[in-house]
């Protein structure tokens, strides 16, 4: 059975991160969506509320569960027992970071694999920090970026 892992904070969750875990869970049998409580960062969503929206958005993806977390994502890889780590990446300055990430975690986790998932052209341009700036400004119009608005 191949476990992987797809870790992010997810605030907010955005139809990104939705589509890399659509993709995601049909190349493996079980994949759980970690949600990292980072004590350095001050969220917009609490990591319940983050949980709850992706609980609903995953909903009729049998094989997702949502999963918070803290601590280094490899120590969680093992209590989960994945055999890989699935990032997104929207763009080549994403790559660059993923990949000291990935390396770093190989070190200290030789039997976890990282796998990169290039972001669906039509969500390249979306990212969790810019849509939280969005809706926190006074910006009214209609947009969905995020699947949820609080």
């Amino acid at each position: 059975m191949l476990r992987a892992i797809y870790p992010g904070s997810f605030d907010p969750v955005t139809y990104g991160h939705y589509d890399i875990i659509c993709r995601s869970c049909k190349i493996v049998d079980e994949l759980i969506v970690g949600v990292l409580n980072n004590k350095a960062k001050m969220p917009l969503f609490s990591v319940e509320e983050r949980v709850k929206m992706l609980k609903e958005v995953t909903k009729d993806l049998p094989n997702v569960r949502i999963i918070p977390f803290d601590g280094l994502l490899v120590d969680f890889a093992e209590r989960m027992d994945a055999d890989m780590v699935i990032r997104g990446l929207r763009a080549i300055t994403d790559f660059e970071y993923e990949l000291q990430m990935s390396q770093t975690n190989h070190k200290l986790s030789p039997n976890v694999e990282t796998m990169f998932l290039t972001t669906s052209i039509e969500y390249s341009y979306l990212s969790s920090t810019t849509v939280r700036e969005i809706l926190l400004s006074s910006y009214h119009r209609p947009l969905q970026l995020s699947l949820k608005r609080r």
